[in-house]
This record gives C-alpha cells, structure tokens and sequence, in this order.
C-alpha cells in the first residue's frame, strides 16, 4: 500500500486532488481511499487530504501518520511547518513550485519533483486551478497512476471546457515536471 499526503492551504483544492488521485486509482483498477483533515480551519489556513492507494482492498481507516509520497501545493508550508514529519526515507515530494529541487529545504534521501502548477494552471486554464494540475504532475512523477486515468477522472468530475482544459493542463504539467534528489 502507498499513503500519500495532500498539504496546502484551505481553499487550495487538496480535498479535490486527493479525492481525483483515487478516482484515477480506482479507474486503474486498484483500490484506493481519500479522505481529508481539517477542523474549521479559514481559508488560507493550513490543511491537508490523505490518499491510500493499493492492489489489494484497504481497512486502515486512519490519518497517514507515514507517507510515502508528498504533494506540496503550497511551498511556502515547507519552510513554515514541519510537513516532513514522517515522510519515509526514500520518499518523495511533487512541490509547486518554479524553483529547484535544490532550493527546497529538504533533506538528502528524498526525491524531489517540481512543476509550475500554478503558472501552467493560469497560462492552459486561464485560472489558478492548479490543484487538479498537481495530481497530473505527481501521475506523471510516480508512475502510481497512469496519466489517462487522471484525465478520464478530471473529465468527469469537471465536463465540459473546464475539464478539457484542466486535462491539457495536466499534460503540460508533465511536460514541465523537474526532478532531483
């Protein structure tokens, strides 16, 4: 089983990505839980959402104390909180961000990829939807979920133009997607 961690900020959509991360996960064939923590937090708060992905069904119905993976859509919460507080060695984190991984205050043993999300998001969406762009770039960056499972999970919680381009945003996103670590 692979736990993922969401961490943003209240209003980001971590909810939704980690909710469209299972989606896709289920549309693979696997089994797959998402669920958020949040209290009542005001926007801009932080916050997160957590994704158990699996072959196999899961009956862990608890918080990822131990992720395997971290989706960063606020950078800014890896310098102000201890997001990191239980990664796994080895893990790894797709942050938003134009920076390097280099920049990222992180610790040797964890692998980092970075997208503009935001910037793709406004440059193909026309909007800061950059949420649904982060569980593209962490498809593309893990290999857990195929990007197609993404896309069909997008178009059909967002039919219509939004979810065309949110799924072309997606697309951009792995395009842009760095790594280091």
């Amino acid at each position: 089983m692979k736990e993922i961690r969401v961490h943003g900020r209240g209003g980001m959509g971590n909810v939704t990505a980690a909710e469209l991360l299972a989606q896709a996960a289920f549309a693979d064939g696997k089994h797959a839980q998402a669920f958020p923590s949040f209290g009542a937090e005001r926007q801009g708060a932080p916050v997160m959402a957590f994704v158990r992905i699996d072959d196999k069904p899961i009956r862990l119905r608890q918080q990822v104390y131990e992720p395997d993976y971290l989706i960063v859509q606020d950078p800014g919460l890896l310098y102000s909180s201890d997001i990191l507080e239980g990664l796994k060695p080895g893990g790894a984190l797709v942050v938003n961000t134009n920076r390097p991984g280099e920049e990222l205050p992180v610790p040797v043993g964890h692998k980092i990829y970075t997208v503009p999300a935001l910037q793709v998001a406004y440059e193909v969406i026309g909007r800061p939807f950059f949420n649904v762009v982060m569980v593209g770039a962490f498809a593309c960056a893990t290999g857990m979920v195929r990007l197609e499972a993404v896309v069909e999970a997008i178009k059909r919680r967002f039919p219509g133009e939004l979810g065309e381009k949110e799924a072309e945003a997606t697309r951009v996103a792995c395009e842009r997607l760095g790594e280091c670590g």
